[in-house]
């Protein structure tokens, strides 16, 4: 897929390369404290992880970009046809991580407006999914500030990243928008970023 840069005001999003190497790398080293429940590679780890990343057919990938350096990862993951048609029907925002710098600046909200407008507004998808560890505060407080609907927690649903729980399942809180409700969504997410 030829996936545009998608830029706003305070953070650009352009598609992942390995040309992003070394400002995540130093992006991800600076205080980790706040990824506990994501996994976030390390300097020496950023090589492997964005080649990983591009090699996922999965995945859209993009390098979050502020004041012209790279300061973290999204993407657009597990796309879902419709049924007989040849289009997806829902995707999901997630392997979002920014550095410490950039974390309470708005970055993650504009960037997931631009996302949540290519899913539904290029793409045309009737749902768009996010999802954290249900034990994520913070993420979740994050996710919730952008006006999406709760759709509850799903237990023992996925790999936990939590150091020391590797090999168990975390529960999920699940979060969704869809189509019908992009329009009034999208006002309050752009009503938030103008007040920043």
């Amino acid at each position: 897929m030829d996936v545009p840069v998608l830029a706003g005001r305070l953070v650009r999003l352009e598609p992942l390369s390995v040309a992003h190497v070394p400002q995540l790398a130093e992006a991800a080293e600076e205080d980790r404290s706040s990824y506990g429940f994501t996994p976030v590679p390390s300097a020496a780890e950023m090589e492997s992880y964005v080649s990983d990343k591009l090699g996922r057919p999965d995945l859209i990938s993009f390098a979050q970009v502020r004041d012209g350096k790279a300061v973290g990862h999204t993407s657009l993951l597990h796309p879902r046809p419709w049924p007989g048609r040849d289009r997806w029907c829902a995707i999901e925002i997630g392997w979002t991580w920014l550095a410490a710098s950039a974390q309470g600046t708005g970055v993650n909200a504009e960037a997931k407006k631009l996302l949540f407008d290519y899913a539904f507004e290029t793409l045309r998808v009737a749902r768009v999914e996010l999802k954290t560890d249900a034990r994520n505060e913070r993420s979740r407080r994050a996710i919730e500030r952008l006006g999406v609907h709760c759709e509850g927690v799903l237990r023992s649903h996925s790999e936990s990243w939590v150091p020391g729980e590797e090999g168990e399942l975390r529960d999920t809180a699940m979060y969704s928008v869809i189509a019908a409700e992009w329009p009034s969504v999208k006002a309050g997410m752009v009503e938030a970023l103008r007040r920043r």
